[in-house]
């Protein structure tokens, strides 16, 4: 359980740093060209595919993206998230947002030294000062937020639930709202709170 102490104060629940993109809403900041693990650079709009995109902003040193002992970190379902998403005909990114830390642990170089050691399929972005995190309110790695093909954000929040140690079951929200969102269904649960580290803005 010494690792889940250490989790807990990185623990982090989205309240109001930034305004959140809401439900509904059309995202901005779709054609800006960014840096990328796998082309020279990408976009939101680059990647989506007919049926939307997920963004997921993440990161290199995280806990909850790259586990301890006792906790196996969701880094280790994005490829599988990304097999899941392309079968559904949606697009997924993932955006790397910790400017405080650009010239350490979330430097371009480091990122794809992480993404080949992933070996991640989906294209890993560098965002410059935060401005996507901003755009978009995200506050923590990770943090999930799926857009459908009008590019209009219909699900935000987290992966699943296995952070809760209380939970009685997994409960896989991304994958559902993905099913939902595939299948022209509405998406129950829309929203879950994002759990995991701060994005480490610049303080400039």
């Amino acid at each position: 359980m010494k690792n889940r102490r250490f989790l807990l104060p990185f623990l982090f629940l989205a309240l109001g740093l930034n305004a959140q993109l809401k439900l509904g809403e059309k995202a901005q900041m779709l054609d800006d060209q960014l840096q990328s693990t796998i082309s020279e650079t990408t976009s939101i709009n680059d990647s989506k595919r007919d049926n939307g995109i997920l963004v997921i902003f993440s990161c290199n040193t995280c806990p909850f993206v790259v586990g301890t002992d006792d906790f196996p970190g969701w880094e280790r379902q994005y490829n599988d998230l990304f097999d899941f998403a392309t079968q559904l005909n949606i697009g997924m990114i993932l955006v790397n947002s910790n400017e405080g830390k650009r010239q350490g642990a979330d430097s371009y170089e480091e990122m794809l030294a992480h993404a080949n050691a992933q070996q991640y399929k989906m294209p890993y972005v560098v965002d410059v000062n935060s401005s996507l995190a901003n755009s978009f309110g995200a506050k923590t790695t990770p943090h999930v937020f799926m857009l459908n093909s009008e590019m209009e954000l219909v699900y935000t929040g987290s992966i699943d639930n296995i952070w809760d140690k209380e939970r009685k079951e997994d409960i896989p929200y991304l994958k559902t709202a993905m099913n939902e969102l595939a299948n022209h269904k509405k998406i129950k649960k829309n929203a879950t709170p994002p759990k995991g580290c701060s994005i480490k803005r610049t303080t400039n």
